[in-house]
């Protein structure tokens, strides 16, 4: 499959200044900035930075970035799922997950969430894929928000929402074992039928429940 990437940018208010809003971004891009030391809901920031790099060698691989004077404050992944996860298992070339998003604290209340995965769908090439992403309580700030998780996963429909994602059942063990979690996605205009079956048969390995 050709995995085509078309730049863009946006710039959006924050304070008294403005916030780059920008990518799919080269690895050489990516290495040229900062990247903000509170980026650590994974791993320690350093080793975020490494493993983003990673992800941006990948031919598939997506990484679209918020950008403050040369420094990483926000970011997105889309790649192709873990080979651990049940994703993964139809090796679908036109299934990409939105494996991570992250924003600095201080750099919240911008709506640089809502605009990052709104901008990551403005290249055309999204709509050939399935886009999903799957929502974990437990990788959640609620200590830092003051959000409960209820709270907190409305905020997360509403930041995916901005990407047109929105949520789909599914019989996943992980998925299914806190009512918070979810699995969220979204099918691109040109996607056939059949990797629509396809999809159905991943969310559910129970084929009397869909």
């Amino acid at each position: 499959m050709n995995h085509k990437k078309t730049y863009h940018s946006r710039l959006i208010p924050f304070k008294d200044k403005k916030l780059l809003i920008e990518g799919p971004i080269s690895k050489e891009t990516l290495a040229s900035y900062g990247f903000h030391e509170d980026l650590n809901s994974f791993r320690p920031a350093k080793k975020q930075k490494e493993a983003l790099l990673e992800i941006a060698e990948l031919a598939e691989g997506r990484i679209n970035v918020v950008v403050d004077d040369n420094m990483v404050v926000g970011y997105v992944t889309f790649l192709y799922p873990d080979p651990m996860e049940r994703w993964s298992e139809g090796n679908m070339e036109n299934l990409l997950e939105l494996g991570a998003i992250e924003i600095a604290p201080a750099y919240r209340g911008a709506a640089a969430g809502k605009n990052l995965v709104s901008l990551s769908m403005l290249d055309a090439e999204m709509e050939n894929y399935i886009i999903i992403t799957t929502e974990y309580y437990w990788h959640w700030d609620l200590k830092g928000s003051g959000l409960d998780v209820w709270e907190y996963r409305k905020v997360m429909e509403k930041m995916m929402g901005a990407g047109d994602l929105v949520w789909f059942a599914t019989d996943d063990p992980e998925i299914s074992s806190h009512p918070a979690n979810c699995l969220m996605a979204r099918i691109g205009s040109n996607v056939g039928q059949e990797s629509v079956q396809q999809f159905d048969q991943l969310r559910f390995h129970n084929r009397f429940m869909y």
